[in-house]
């Protein structure tokens, strides 16, 4: 069909260049390979195509150059080039006058990892990790991947980045990311997590079943479901075993799928509608306040309008994942916030029943118990099934997973977890153990509560990072400024404590100026270097999350772009590249070394990105002091918004760069020199 656009846009002379996607499936119905298919076209057949049809040049882009050496076909003047040159071959494109043509041959994400599990497709040995002591959480890994498992982690020194590495394609474009805080585990494989004895063969037979409902006394003899969720996990394949499960108890079944169009991520729902008889059922879809029982895998998508308007009070159930995906608004949008709660207190407020919402973390017992995020979706099956808000029979449901035939042990297990979660949540919460997404950074589980125990714990990592006077320059300034935060407020604070409500002398509220130093100074002292970004790689702690992650015989490569070393690209930037396990060893010889750091005999300090980073410490303090000096009700909040200013300062090179510059006018009209 788009043949045709393409055909218009040359008779008319017009300037455009299309791009077409060859993404190797017809996903829209199934998923098969097009080769597969006796009106599939071939990159070289569409190339011959867009040859016949007149278009000025055409190039095939593809991240498997490699394949099209022995290509036979494929028209004179038709060059391939790796993806990485993808911006370059646009850009020169658009000088071209007339129709130009871009066929991007790379196979679909979610058909690789169904051909990999199949063993159709070649699983490369290789995954990715993030150090996520040494990540900025800039997010420029998002911006040149456009992937959505490169997922957001809450730590006590911020927003970094983790690789979901259950969803995780093995495309690595994430390693373009200007940042040094990735590295590729090349060999081996992840470690298989041993379940606890809770999980043995017939440890879940002392939960007692629940009563069945029963279609008799449901609306019309109609029982109605939804499973809510994203795309690629699953959500139809619930709706499918449901659907099979009633067939064998030869009760009345329908289900619908709304998921053509959902992509890896996208919202998607399977309808399903168990009746007494197929007489029964008079839609094919959960009509509006019709649903018995959502099964929300995701909270964004269960909480939105497609799912909530299918919701009754007094009439419909919920089960709920209490763990949220990432959006792609993630993938653009550094600073996104991820609603998850919110949706749950939309969700209870609409029921008016907090009997009829059960809330499990299955994504949590499906990583840590059955080592992968995919069995999601069957510990929320039963947890429903469990609670009661399921018409079937565990023996049907069980049974229409064998006849699935997929990894059915392990799908059987999470069922019966999600059983005991609904149950006995107590047992799982005690099952459950520290997994690969648990922050292994040297610092509280608790985050600090009082501004004391916040900079000590940040004077702790700056002690390790230079030494004990770096570290007392910090205190020291924190100090300060909380004195004269206190004594700012202290007719504020006298009033309060006449009144019987006054705040605790380093609570966050009180002192909102003193925490924001502690956290930024901190972070513009902490600035990672070569020296810190070598002590970070080299510390054992990153060592035991690898061991921890995986098992068998693996090597750990590390991508960097060191200054003195590394090319550049027509844009002037520097361009990583990747380095053997040998690195490790440069980095022990490195990491000592910081004792240099900004001395004569310092070799990285006289770059202009080591250079800008001690001048933003100076700039920092040196206009919070003048702030200090006269602090009150008229200055109080402007103080604010510039001890703030370093947030939005983040990355590294170009991308520190870049967002130094976004920065610079708030920064200078707020006082500062820079």
């Amino acid at each position: 069909s788009g043949l045709l656009a393409v055909r218009q846009s040359i008779a008319a002379g017009v300037n455009i260049t299309y791009k077409i996607l060859y993404n190797d499936a017809v996903a829209m119905t199934g998923g098969q390979q097009i080769g597969e298919r006796p009106e599939g076209h071939s990159v070289v057949q569409i190339a011959q195509s867009m040859r016949a049809e007149g278009a000025q040049r055409i190039v095939v882009v593809t991240d498997e150059p490699e394949k099209y050496a022995s290509a036979k076909g494929l028209p004179d003047g038709v060059h391939v080039q790796h993806r990485d040159e993808l911006d370059r071959i646009q850009r020169e494109f658009r000088e071209i006058k007339g129709t130009t043509v871009i066929i991007y041959d790379q196979t679909c994400a979610t058909e690789k990892r169904r051909r990999r599990k199949r063993g159709t497709l070649v699983d490369p040995a290789v995954r990715v990790v993030i150090n996520e002591l040494v990540c900025e959480g800039c997010g420029d890994c998002g911006v040149q991947s456009n992937c959505i498992s490169v997922e957001p982690l809450e730590t006590d020194f911020g927003r970094k980045r983790q690789i979901n590495q259950s969803t995780c394609n093995k495309d690595v474009s994430c390693v373009k990311g200007f940042c040094p805080s990735f590295v590729t585990v090349e060999g081996g494989s992840l470690r298989k997590k041993k379940a606890p004895a809770l999980a043995a063969p017939g440890q879940h037979d002392d939960i007692p079943e629940p009563q069945i409902p029963d279609l008799a006394t449901a609306h019309d003899g109609v029982w109605g479901l939804v499973v809510a969720g994203v795309g690629g996990t699953g959500v139809i394949t619930i709706g499918q075993l449901l659907g099979v499960a009633a067939h064998m108890e030869g009760k009345g079944i329908v289900t619908q799928d709304a998921g053509g169009l959902a992509q890896k991520g996208g919202a998607t729902w399977s309808h399903v509608l168990i009746g007494r008889t197929q007489d029964a059922i008079r839609t094919t879809r959960v009509g509006m306040a019709c649903a018995d029982l959502v099964i929300g895998c995701d909270p964004i998508v269960t909480a939105g309008k497609e799912t909530s308007l299918r919701l009754r009070a007094g009439r419909s159930h919920v089960v709920m994942n209490s763990h949220s995906a990432p959006t792609a608004a993630f993938v653009k949008n550094a600073n996104w916030a991820n609603p998850g709660e919110a949706c749950i207190a939309q969700i209870a407020d609409t029921l008016q029943d907090p009997a009829a919402l059960g809330c499990v973390d299955a994504e949590g017992i499906a990583s840590q118990l059955l080592g992968d995020s995919i069995f999601t979706n069957p510990v929320m099956l039963g947890f429903a099934w469990q609670k009661g808000w399921i018409p079937l029979a565990q023996a049907s449901l069980l049974r229409a997973m064998e006849l699935n035939a997929v990894a059915v042990e392990k799908n059987h297990a999470a069922f019966q977890w999600g059983r005991r979660a609904a149950h006995d949540p107590a047992a799982v919460a005690r099952a459950l153990q520290p997994g690969q997404a648990v922050q292994f950074l040297r610092a509280p589980q608790e985050r600090a509560a009082s501004l004391d125990a916040f900079v000590q714990q940040r004077a702790t990592f700056l002690t390790a990072y230079q030494n004990a006077a770096y570290a007392r320059r910090y205190t020291d300034f924190v100090q300060r400024v909380c004195q004269a935060e206190q004594a700012a407020n202290s007719g504020h604070a006298a009033q309060a404590a006449d009144s019987g409500h006054a705040p605790q002398p380093t609570d966050a509220q009180a002192l909102p100026l003193s925490f924001a130093v502690a956290r930024y100074l901190f972070k513009l002292m902490a600035y990672k270097d070569e020296y810190e970004v070598a002590r970070l790689h080299s510390d054992p702690a990153f060592g035991k999350k690898i061991g921890a992650m995986f098992e068998g015989d693996y090597q750990v490569h590390y991508h960097l772009a060191p200054p003195l070393l590394a090319k550049k690209n027509d844009k002037g930037e520097l361009q990583k590249q990747k380095f053997s396990p040998r690195m490790a060893w440069g980095f022990k010889l490195l990491a000592p070394l910081k004792v240099l750091r900004g001395t004569a005999l310092d070799p990285f300090a006289r770059t202009e990105e080591r250079r800008l980073e001690r001048a933003l410490i100076a700039s920092y303090q040196a206009t919070l002091a003048s702030y200090l000096n006269n602090l009150g009700p008229s200055n109080a909040a402007d103080a604010l918004a510039f001890a703030k200013l370093p947030e939005q300062i983040r990355g590294f090179g170009h991308v520190k760069a870049r967002h130094i510059a976004a920065v610079r006018g708030q920064w200078v009209g707020l006082g500062g020199n820079l």
